[in-house]
């Protein structure tokens, strides 16, 4: 049996976009609710979370949550870390805070939103932060962290830095990470413990390679490569003593992406005037000249 990685962006919106139940039980270990609270139900605030071939993006799934108090919590997640992303998690979530009220609606209408982010980097490295990969954040008193104004909450997940063995909180969040860092294409054995909760049993299910169709599969290995190009580029970047923001290289992404798009366009303009020109009865020498394609790509069409 082979696995593909849940930290994929096409595994991870595939398992935790597609699967309501999962997604519930996955929230619950690992969102800071308090011991008598808990989500009854959500809904997605995007149906379309999984295209065939979904154009690069990170993981991201946006959920809106209600709990055994009937309070909405609304959760983004997301897996991958930039410098300025914990600015954009704040934004986003203050974004959506202020979008549940309308004009002439009351403030205590308002619903907490949790911005979750399960990140496959390490990005806090103080000596006191070197062991700790959970980090809850919200609106507290300075002399009194137990005061604090509900609101907006971020939690932020240092994949890296969990480990089992220094697990000490409940056990069931203790077995949600252990599947997104445990599981990749190498995995050959799936730990009995994995398989003794039924939410991540089903997700063990879900992630099995031949779930997946070709296209899919081309797709999973465009995304790593993705990763592996842009964080290589961002370590060039530092190496140099450069200051990189984020949206700079998306924007020369999407200027490469363009520029490849345009390309393909071009080529696929070719092949349909050789291919026109093949119906004509045109010579294939002829064609050769007129197009630049081979004699071979010339008899392909």
């Amino acid at each position: 049996m082979k696995y593909l990685d849940p930290k994929n962006d096409l595994t991870f919106k595939k398992i935790f976009g597609e699967h309501p139940d999962i997604m519930k039980s996955f929230l619950n270990s690992i969102l800071p609710l308090e011991e008598d609270q808990y989500i009854v139900s959500l809904t997605y605030s995007d149906p379309a979370l999984l295209p065939v071939l979904p154009e690069l993006k990170h993981s991201i799934v946006d959920v809106r949550c209600i709990d055994n108090f009937e309070r909405i919590f609304i959760v983004e997640m997301q897996m991958y870390w930039t410098s300025s992303f914990a600015s954009r998690m704040l934004f986003n979530s203050s974004k959506a805070y202020v979008k549940q009220i309308g004009k002439g609606y009351k403030y205590s209408e308002l619903h907490p939103v949790y911005g979750l982010s399960i990140v496959d980097d390490i990005f806090l490295t103080d000596e006191k932060d070197k062991d700790n990969y959970y980090h809850h954040y919200r609106l507290a008193h300075q002399e009194l962290p137990n005061k604090y104004i509900p609101g907006i909450e971020l939690i932020f997940i240092e994949l890296p830095k969990f480990k089992a063995s220094t697990f000490s909180e409940k056990k069931i969040r203790n077995l949600w990470l252990r599947f997104l860092t445990e599981i990749d294409e190498k995995t050959t054995e799936i730990s009995k413990e994995l398989y003794s909760e039924s939410s991540i049993k089903d997700a063990l299910e879900y992630l099995q390679e031949s779930a997946f169709s070709k296209d899919q599969l081309a797709y999973y290995d465009k995304y790593w490569d993705n990763i592996r190009v842009e964080r290589t580029a961002l370590q060039d970047y530092f190496n140099k003593g450069l200051k990189v923001s984020y949206d700079n290289m998306i924007a020369a992404e999407a200027k490469a992406s363009d520029a490849e798009a345009k390309a393909s366009d071009a080529e696929a303009k070719v092949l349909k005037s050789a291919k026109q020109m093949k119906s004509f009865g045109i010579p294939f020498d002829s064609i050769q000249i007129a197009t630049g394609l081979s004699i071979d790509d010339i008899d392909k069409l």
